[in-house]
């Protein structure tokens, strides 16, 4: 069976169980890896999307990754089965690797699901863009002005972090790199700050 899966009808589902493990070890091992853009409800048209693939529910990203490789893996070694059983002999793995990934897709929001039964502390830790109001960001590039947003990490109160484009909440303010900014106001997906210069904010 080994020598099957090194075969190439079977390379792209032994590659992605390879990286499923590495992906599960660090995450198992903890080696300080955050969960970014995750775990926030959006309100996005692509939520229907989001759902049908199983990153809807209140599940870290790398969890939902490790169960997707996994899905991948399992149904496209058993297609390539079925197909030999069959026909003989097995798909390339070109083909065979696009037809397990829509069906891996479907089962692995079912599979995510039900993880989110039997692992329910990963649920508590799904917030909304919203909680992260009245917390601070550090821009991590460039210089964040009205209408100029800047990329900035932000920190939950589960510890995890999240990445959001801030602006200023004044108009002739502006956030330097490397500055922290007090996350007053939320508009679309862009978030007002007001600089920690102001030394009655570090208190807040």
């Amino acid at each position: 069976m080994l020598t099957l899966l090194l075969t190439s009808a079977y390379a792209p589902f032994t590659v992605a169980f390879a990286v499923m493990i590495g992906v599960g070890l660090i995450e198992l091992l903890g080696f300080g890896i955050d969960h970014p853009e995750t775990d926030i409800e959006t309100d996005t048209g692509g939520s229907t999307l989001l759902g049908w693939l199983g990153l809807g529910v209140e599940i870290p990203l790398l969890v939902w990754l490790i169960a997707l490789l996994a899905c991948f893996s399992l149904t496209g070694v058993a297609l390539q089965q079925i197909v030999t059983a069959v026909a003989g002999a097995p798909l390339s793995g070109v083909v065979a690797g696009a037809i397990a990934f829509p069906l891996a897709a479907v089962l692995n929001a079912a599979v995510s699901r039900g993880l989110v039964r039997i692992l329910p502390g990963y649920e508590s830790t799904v917030i909304s863009a919203d909680e992260l109001l009245m917390r601070r960001g550090t821009v991590l590039e460039g210089v964040a002005r009205r209408g100029h947003p800047a990329r900035a990490r932000v920190v939950d109160r589960h510890n995890q972090a999240h990445y959001v484009m801030v602006e200023p909440h004044e108009d002739a303010e502006f956030i330097e790199q490397g500055e922290t900014a007090l996350l007053v106001r939320k508009q679309g997906t862009t978030f007002f700050g007001l600089r920690d210069a102001d030394a009655a904010l570090r208190s807040i």
